[in-house]
């Protein structure tokens, strides 16, 4: 089969030069066998473009740094073969996050902020000994922490994410995941209460409309739906657990006043 003429009709724009403003620019691609986006960009920036701006690093679906809205659908360049699609293909940034330029945007500076809110760490009294041997946890507990870790940031689940577009303090379904993550884990010393005070709000598990567009995006098929409804149970517990303490403490409280 002979190869196809590629037209990409890619989003130009650099926010810091007032003559450069945004605009639909295209460029005419030979397709090669097993062509990628992220080989068609870089072929279009080395010999037609080399102000052409798009982020990449690894070329291995890892790094998560070349996410953009191919044909209005966000996915990873370096994995989105062209004959998976149309001869004509539509490129435009990451909605959501910051615009560096053309298909360029800041993602990291949204997920530090977003770990600092969930506070992505293992919180313990224990005192650290680095001579101590690593804390043991069940091969079941493991595999479970180990599959919420796989996310790779690139922000899909984000630009794909309707309550995201509309509210920007939303954690996201990426900053749900790494709350479960950090509940599921036996070193994490933290209370359910602790956890309801993260997510337990509109900015957290009760935003989420249930659209399932983050499931249905994410190049590394997290479980984003299961999570979902796990933290909603165990924050539907956690609270019901709270209001049953409160009727248990109020007669104690009465009868100290008297």
């Amino acid at each position: 089969m002979a190869n196809r003429t590629l037209t990409f009709s890619v989003f130009r724009f650099n926010p810091y030069d007032p003559d450069f403003g945004p605009r639909m620019q295209e460029y005419i691609v030979e397709e090669t066998p097993r062509m990628t986006l992220f080989t068609a960009l870089t072929l279009i920036r080395e010999e037609m473009d080399p102000s052409l701006q798009f982020d990449f690093v690894c070329r291995s679906a890892v790094c998560g740094s070349c996410a953009m809205l191919v044909n209005g659908h966000p996915r990873l360049a370096c994995r989105t073969r062209t004959d998976e699609l149309p001869a004509k293909i539509v490129l435009h940034p990451l909605p959501f996050f910051r615009l560096i330029g053309d298909l360029s945007v800041d993602t990291g500076s949204w997920f530090a902020e977003m770990a600092h809110r969930v506070e992505s760490w293992v919180h313990t009294t224990e005192t650290f000994d680095p001579d101590a041997e690593e804390a043991r946890m069940s091969n079941d507990q493991a595999l479970s922490v180990y599959e919420l870790e796989r996310c790779i940031e690139c922000g899909c689940c984000v630009a794909a994410c309707a309550t995201a577009q509309m509210r920007d303090d939303f954690l996201g379904a990426t900053g749900l995941l790494r709350i479960a993550r950090f509940w599921i884990d036996p070193r994490d010393q933290r209370t359910d209460a602790d956890f309801y005070d993260v997510v337990g709000t509109d900015a957290g598990v009760f935003g989420c409309v249930g659209l399932l567009a983050c499931h249905d995006y994410c190049p590394k098929n997290l479980p984003l739906m299961e999570q979902l409804a796990y933290l909603r149970r165990r924050v539907m517990f956690a609270s019901l657990r709270s209001a049953v303490g409160k009727k248990e403490r109020q007669p104690e409280e009465q009868e100290a006043t008297r």
